[in-house]
């Protein structure tokens, strides 16, 4: 969700009143196809053996595998089939309202540009490719499903209670687990986050590297600490499961937590707490050697 100043404020021409704009899946051109099998070629190397089970077998019911830049209509189909879901193309980033509106009913927005050639490891703005690989085989997951829909109904209500001034909370919550969640599985933890799975770097730094904290998830925690948009991530919390995380958000009342956690000081980023579960105690080397390499 997290939404940023390239959000538009009403719908651009050929855009419906719901914010939605036809794929055009004709016109993509035969290199921008190969982008996409470039980048799902290189994505399916990595994620064995670290992309959560239900990622991967979302993969396969959606056959994502075909070559070539999905079509919504086609994928909406296999979709709705197994969870109600559907992908409808929309321009840009859209306001919060239309955002949450969306995932109530089960539709996911997505980009139907997608990156150039010289931007594989790098883009600004979620495309195609990060929107369709990254978030829609979990939507095939009927728990995780579930729990995109409520996300979205939690937006609205939140809207309701107190305005914009909740939404920072909630684009952490968003954050920390559908663009950069971990889970236990088997013993082990496994990516998740759409902004993990469609990034070959950030796939390997996410499980392997010794930099960031890898925390317990709790929702309180979560909602109170920074996160940071341009580079990899210096915290991941790891949920138990996708049962656990629906559980935690239609159980809960956000309305107190919200009160709670406006109340409390706002956690830095990488900071550890004394009630953390800590999977890795990270030693934040990438973020340091980062951060003095701008100062050079």
């Amino acid at each position: 969700m997290a939404q940023d100043t390239h959000v538009l404020t009403r719908p651009p021409e050929g855009a419906g009143a719901d914010w939605t704009i036809p794929q055009g899946w004709d016109a993509y051109t035969t290199a921008e196809h190969a982008i996409w099998d470039t980048l799902y070629a290189r994505q399916l190397a990595l994620l064995p053996g670290r992309a959560s089970a239900a990622f991967l077998r979302g993969l396969d019911a959606l056959r994502l595998s075909e070559a070539g830049i999905p079509n919504f209509e086609e994928l909406s189909q296999r979709l709705m089939a197994l969870t109600g879901w559907q992908v409808v193309a929309v321009p840009g980033l859209v306001p919060d309202d239309v955002f949450f509106d969306h995932l109530a009913n089960r539709r996911f927005v997505a980009g139907n540009f997608i990156r150039r050639a010289d931007q594989l490891d790098y883009l600004e703005e979620p495309d195609v490719f990060h929107d369709v690989f990254g978030h829609v085989p979990l939507l095939a997951d009927p728990v995780f499903a579930d729990y995109m829909a409520a996300y979205g109904r939690g937006g609205l209500r939140a809207l309701d209670l107190g305005g914009e001034k909740y939404l920072k909370y909630l684009s952490r919550l968003y954050w920390y687990t559908v663009e950069f969640g971990l889970v236990e599985e088997g013993g082990a933890l496994r990516i998740y986050g759409s902004g993990i799975v469609s990034s070959g770097a950030e796939s390997v730094f996410a499980l392997d590297d010794g930099s960031p904290n890898r925390i317990g998830f709790d929702l309180e925690r979560v909602m109170r600490t920074e996160y940071r948009i341009d580079d990899f991530q210096q915290n991941y919390f790891v949920i138990p499961s996708f049962d656990e995380l629906l559980r935690v958000t239609v159980e809960t009342d956000f309305a107190p937590v919200y009160a709670a956690v406006a109340a409390q000081d706002t956690i830095r980023i990488a900071d550890i707490l004394p009630g953390d579960r800590v999977f890795t105690r990270g030693t934040q080397a990438y973020a340091q050697a980062r951060a003095g390499a701008k100062l050079v």
